[in-house]
């Protein structure tokens, strides 16, 4: 059997899988038919997004919850040796964790909320690359999907995010773009996505499939889930480096 002729379903560990945006690429891959392994701050967190998918007719043994603290190394670990216990191989990382701060005055976030921003968004995203690269290799189709950010391309200075916050992902797109270049010759396949901000509507709320949406509109989470799973769902000679989006 080739690459290319790899049948689904993929196992995809997916951080930050809490609220938001985690949550909405949780209900889409598991909707999907994908087994999930999901982190968030606290298992608390993550097992709530497990239970409602479970909820939704999922089977309970493909949905596994997780606490992984981005900033602490040793939760890193930890978060990847509990996957690897149940698991010889992910086929998808999905680097979605990295705290928001608000605020266009460099003088309004303490020296605490810049360290904690910038090492859940940039040191996080390495830390978890490097823990579960081993499973990555094992897979036929290893694919690693990171939510950068329009605060990561160069000159972008629409959002009111923090200063710390355009640090972070900076810091993440030069890792991306080196990752790429290193790890294509394994066969593993570095995606980036780099969306201003958008609306995270519920996948389960008519909002998810209302009205067709039009060039006035400004960018869902729907069209975002879209983009990863066109990504991931390519043939394996297909390297997509990364989807930039205008902004509204």
């Amino acid at each position: 059997m080739t690459r290319d002729q790899e049948p689904a379903p993929r196992r995809v560990v997916i951080t930050a899988a809490g609220r938001d945006f985690g949550r909405t690429l949780a209900l889409g891959f598991a909707a999907r038919g994908d087994e999930v392994y999901l982190s968030a701050r606290t298992r608390e967190a993550a097992e709530r997004v497990r239970a409602e998918i479970i909820a939704q007719g999922h089977d309970a043994d493909r949905v596994h919850a997780f606490a992984c603290e981005l900033t602490d190394p040793a939760s890193v670990r930890a978060f990847a040796a509990e996957v690897a216990d149940r698991t010889g191989h992910i086929d998808v990382l999905l680097n979605n964790g990295a705290r928001y701060r608000h605020g266009t005055d460099l003088l309004s976030a303490s020296d605490e909320d810049v360290v904690d921003t910038i090492a859940s968004g940039a040191t996080g995203t390495v830390l978890v690359t490097k823990a579960f690269l081993p499973l990555l290799l094992e897979s036929r189709r290893p694919d690693i999907v990171t939510m950068v950010s329009g605060c990561g391309e160069r000159g972008n200075h629409r959002s009111d995010a923090h200063d710390s916050f355009y640090a972070a992902k900076s810091a993440q797109a030069g890792f991306t773009e080196i990752l790429s270049r290193r790890l294509r010759g394994q066969g593993v396949r570095v995606i980036s996505l780099y969306p201003p901000d958008f609306d995270n509507h519920d996948p389960l709320s008519e909002a998810w499939t209302g009205a067709p949406r039009t060039a006035k509109d400004p960018l869902t989470s729907q069209s975002l889930l879209d983009c990863v799973f066109f990504a991931v769902g390519q043939p394996r000679d297909c390297f997509i480096k990364s989807f930039h989006f205008e902004q509204v």
